[in-house]
């Protein structure tokens, strides 16, 4: 969806945002794709959260690396901070639940802050949050990356907790790709 023109693209990350995000669809101009997920999301936002199409939510500050992800993968984000926390690596984590128009400004200060970014999403390793991010960032600040992606295969059906795993998706994947870009 991130290829055709003027099309916004939002993937919410619990029901809170969800929730927001359909009301900022409502008052959008112009088309909008919403991508949502099959299973009970954790509540990662507070309801005071303020959402908007295009504005990115920071969740965690941290100044070892920057965590960007959308839809379920920002719950595995935080949990990832939290491991990586305990061996005093400070990562930060941010909800970019707009893939397109991607929030430029934070990102961009994310890049400098931290010069690591590792973007996790639930899909394709090409053509989402991930492309989106790598394309900005080799234009405007070049950095370290790493990427939590679906690696260029067919998915299966299954239960959602077994996929994550399957396919790379969860926390303990998140960290070690992090550290993986840690490493000089």
């Amino acid at each position: 969806m991130t290829s055709l023109p003027y099309f916004s693209v939002i993937v919410p990350s619990d029901e809170i945002s969800t929730r927001a995000l359909v009301r900022e669809m409502a008052r959008h101009r112009g088309a909008v794709y919403m991508r949502t997920g099959r299973p009970k999301a954790a509540i990662v936002h507070d309801v005071a959260t303020h959402f908007e199409i295009g504005k990115a939510v920071r969740l965690r500050d941290g100044k070892d690396v920057t965590i960007v992800a959308n839809g379920g993968e920002v719950a595995e984000s935080l949990d990832a901070a939290e491991a990586l926390a305990l061996e005093g690596i400070q990562a930060g984590v941010i909800d970019m639940h707009t893939v397109k128009p991607l929030d430029k400004t934070l990102l961009l200060e994310e890049a400098k802050k931290t010069g690591r970014i590792i973007v996790a999403e639930e899909h394709q390793i090409w053509g989402g949050l991930g492309s989106a991010v790598a394309a900005f960032l080799s234009a405007h600040h070049p950095c370290k990356m790493g990427f939590v992606a679906i690696q260029d295969t067919f998915a299966e059906s299954g239960k959602p907790e077994e996929l994550l795993e399957r396919y790379g998706l969860t926390a303990p994947h998140i960290v070690t790709a992090a550290k993986k870009i840690l490493t000089p």
